[in-house]
Formats: structure tokens, sequence, C-alpha cells
């Protein structure tokens, strides 16, 4: 059963105010139901509390790391189903294979087309 994009929970996790607030305006404005978190710690709490089906995380963080983040997310029996974005700047080739080996769906560098990244959170939604 497909998810419409109102039901959509999505967590958006990043450091920079710059990214995550117009990422934030821009998905409530399309219609996703949007949580944010600004640290890895935040971002756990948010898991617990929420169980968003799409986390969309950047990996360099002061706290917990993405990395981190995206195996506690691997770790929880209730978030089975969800799907996790890695939104770096890191564009090493062992960054982004440590990104799948940890349980990405997918890996997308920053800079970044927001317009690409939402229909990307639709279609990983759908699958």
């Amino acid at each position: 059963m497909k998810t419409s994009i109102e039901q959509l929970k999505v967590l958006l996790v990043d450091d920079a105010p710059s990214i995550l607030l117009p990422l934030e305006y821009l998905m409530r404005k399309s219609g996703f139901n949007v949580f944010i978190a600004r640290n890895g710690t935040e971002a756990i709490e948010c898991v617990n509390k929420e169980l968003p089906q799409v986390v969309v995380l950047d990996i360099m963080m002061p706290d917990v790391d993405g990395y981190q983040v995206c195996q506690y997310i691997r770790s929880k029996k209730e978030m089975e189903g969800a799907k996790v974005i890695f939104l770096s700047a890191r564009m090493k080739e062992v960054d982004i294979a440590r990104g799948y080996e940890t349980g990405a769906d997918l890996y997308i560098p920053k800079p970044f087309s927001p317009r690409f990244l939402m229909e990307k959170i639709v279609e990983l939604a759908g699958s």
C-alpha cells in the first residue's frame, strides 16, 4: 500500500540551519509530515517518539554522527521498513561505502537539488 505525502513522516537531521530550515519549509509546503533534529541525539529521540518512515541524515554532526544514527535506526525492530537517505558533503568512496554498509538506502551528495531529494523520498517510501 502506498503512503500519501500527507501521511509520510520524514525526519530531517542536519546541524546546519541553512540546509535544515529551507528544506523543512519546502517539505511542509509540499504536504510532508516533517520533524527536524539538529544533531544525532535529537535524531535518536525523534526516531523513538515518532517512528518516521524516512530519515534524511547528515553524517558530520557534533555529537552522534549520522553513521551511528543509521546503525541505531537499523537496530530497532519498530523501524524495520524505514528508509534512510544520507545527505552529506563527504564524497570520498570510503564515506559513501560506509554509508551503504551502515544501512543507507540512498546517498545524496551536497550540494543537492531539493526537488530531486523530495522525488527520491516519495520513490523510496513507495517501495
